[in-house]
């Protein structure tokens, strides 16, 4: 999803694009060997395991890939002098923050998901590995792929009524505005460290659902729900969800960088998602 945006918003440069079929992260000979081939002056790491719920049960291969697989990149831009871009979470507090205040990049990580605890894992190799590097902590992420908006406009395309959690509060961030901050940043040569980078503004996942439905003019009626109810209601087993993922942007706008808030960033996704062929 990420990589389909950076594909674009990159397209005017010389850029190099590899899936696991043509390179694994996960194997330091290949991404040394690939790396040392290439010598890039950036590498922008896309590749992450996500699936927060099926982590809790596959701890292995999740930190495989967000931890040593990150490691190995580390280890491969440091060799060649390259930048190394990162794509981290939300996931790595433990969203337990009052819900008045948003973390910034400096306060204690403390994840309480496999996903998230790997996801750490990974930042904490790159600053181990390597001193040339950008870390971009994102959250709510949607953009050219399966995403919440769209199973919201397909959810309400054929319900007459949703029930949606909302006690949840974040930044929902289009996966092109995340690109432009990091065109932005590689630009204007900002300094190396961790940034936190969703659109701009706050809300919850239900007040979210509303925005998308008002935008695409579908009636469906949305009920506000706790996490507790939403998960009873569903008969589901779930990984904790974050009820604090409010992350300040001071930061990453202190140099300059623009960005964008989360309703414009909607209404130019579902611009081009409402107006498909």
């Amino acid at each position: 999803m990420l990589a389909k945006s950076v594909r674009n918003k990159f397209a005017e440069h010389e850029l190099i694009c590899t899936d696991v079929e043509e390179l694994d992260i996960t194997d330091l000979d290949a991404v040394l060997n690939a790396v040392n081939k290439i010598s890039p002056n950036y590498i922008i790491n896309c590749a992450a395991y996500t699936a927060v719920d099926k982590a809790e049960d596959n701890y292995e291969l999740a930190s495989k890939i967000n931890g040593i697989g990150v490691k190995n990149l580390a280890i491969a831009s440091n060799s060649v002098g390259a930048v190394l871009i990162h794509i981290s979470t939300d996931y790595v507090f433990s969203g337990n923050l009052d819900l008045n205040k948003e973390y910034v990049e400096t306060d204690e990580t403390n994840p309480v998901t496999v996903y998230g605890r790997t996801k750490l894992e990974g930042e904490m190799e790159i600053k181990k590995n390597t001193d040339k590097y950008y870390i971009f902590r994102t959250a709510w992420l949607y953009g050219d792929g399966n995403n919440f908006v769209r199973t919201m406009l397909k959810l309400g395309s054929n319900k007459e009524e949703i029930n949606v959690v909302s006690d949840q509060y974040g930044s929902p961030t289009n996966a092109d505005d995340l690109a432009n901050i990091i065109k932005q940043a590689i630009d204007k040569k900002i300094p190396y460290g961790t940034y936190h980078t969703t659109n701009l503004g706050f809300t919850n996942w239900y007040e979210f659902t509303k925005k998308i439905f008002e935008i695409a003019n579908i009636s469906c009626k949305v009920n506000p729900v706790t996490t507790e109810k939403y998960i009873e209601m569903m008969n589901i087993k779930q990984a904790k969800r974050p009820k604090n993922s409010k992350l300040s942007k001071e930061k990453i706008l202190s140099q300059g960088i623009e960005i964008p808030t989360w309703e414009d960033g909607l209404k130019r996704y579902l611009n081009i998602e409402l107006n498909k062929d």
